[in-house]
């Protein structure tokens, strides 16, 4: 039977332009496309779990704007639940302003959170039933910590598997720590919380053994080109990148949760579920966007196949 999974983040509207280089401080470039789309990392990862196959309901706030109304018809048309969208009649939907280099696939990001950022008490027991109720809840950081934090001690307390994606950087107070059951940060995220600048499958193990002396159960991270680690504290494993023609980065760390809280919803072990999230990830920047690049449930599986069970026979 399939967890619940229950996603509470960010939603903000993805404003992306392409150019052949990255503008350095001062200078300006011209761009070669603009794309207006639905973006944010909770969102994101919500829509990649959605379409690798998981039950997913999101929450999350968005303003009274023309974005947050862009948000409900996107997550319609995708045939996801919008109760949970809460409204803002004070602050703006979100917006991430993108640049992408249309050489290399590499990006710079600037996001303000809006509305995701003043999520209240008040809007949390609205949606309290599907915090206690879920599987999985799964978070970021884009969101205001005091909401962040009080979901954790919810889920915390009615015994509900909590991974954090602990995005953008930032550190965490110990008592939160002790309670999530799975971390998943990048190298620059888990230097971030440990000191440690993880360089490879060596540094991912003394990184990880530091998060488990902080109280957390298992750890994933994602190191860019060099692939990806997860350990627990009987066995580790470092798998490398899947190679692909990469078109856009934007959203590939949030298509790898997506596809790792699916397969953790479906009771896969951690292990294989690396491995799901390293093909969903891989899957997405061959595409452009961040939400619109997530891949299905039937490429996944294709590539997974190719991938992994195909060598191994």
């Amino acid at each position: 039977m399939r967890k619940k999974v229950v996603v509470l983040g960010s939603f903000v509207t993805d404003l992306t332009s392409r150019s052949e280089k990255l503008p350095i401080p001062g200078e300006t470039v011209l761009g070669s496309s603009f794309q207006m789309g639905p973006g944010g990392k909770g969102s994101n990862q919500a829509v990649a779990a959605h379409r690798a196959g998981a039950d997913v309901t999101m929450i999350t706030k968005v303003g009274r704007d023309v974005f947050g109304r862009e948000a409900l018809e996107f997550y319609r048309s995708e045939g996801m639940d919008t109760t949970y969208f809460l409204m803002d009649d004070r602050h703006a939907t979100g917006s991430a302003l993108i640049n992408v280099d249309s050489v290399t696939a590499q990006n710079q990001i600037v996001v303000v959170i809006g509305a995701c950022d003043h999520i209240t008490h008040e809007d949390l027991e609205t949606c309290r039933a599907q915090i206690e109720g879920a599987g999985i809840l799964l978070l970021q950081h884009e969101i205001n910590s005091s909401a962040q934090y009080e979901a954790i001690e919810m889920a915390h307390r009615a015994g509900v598997q909590i991974i954090l994606n602990p995005a953008p950087a930032a550190e965490i107070p110990g008592e939160i720590m002790k309670k999530l059951d799975v971390v998943t940060p990048n190298e620059t995220e888990v230097q971030a919380l440990t000191g440690i600048f993880v360089r490879n499958g060596e540094d991912a193990k003394r990184a990880a053994e530091v998060l488990f002396q902080k109280g957390v159960k298992q750890v994933v991270i994602t190191m860019g080109k060099q692939g990806a680690f997860a350990a627990d504290k009987n066995r580790s494993e470092w798998i490398p990148r899947i190679p692909v023609e990469a078109r856009d980065t934007t959203g590939a760390g949030d298509a790898f949760n997506g596809g790792f809280v699916m397969a953790m919803s479906e009771g896969k072990d951690l292990f294989t579920s690396l491995r799901y999230g390293n093909v969903t990830g891989a899957l997405s920047v061959t595409r452009a966007g961040s939400s619109p690049s997530m891949p299905t449930r039937e490429d996944i599986q294709r590539l997974y196949q190719e991938t992994y069970l195909n060598k191994e026979q």
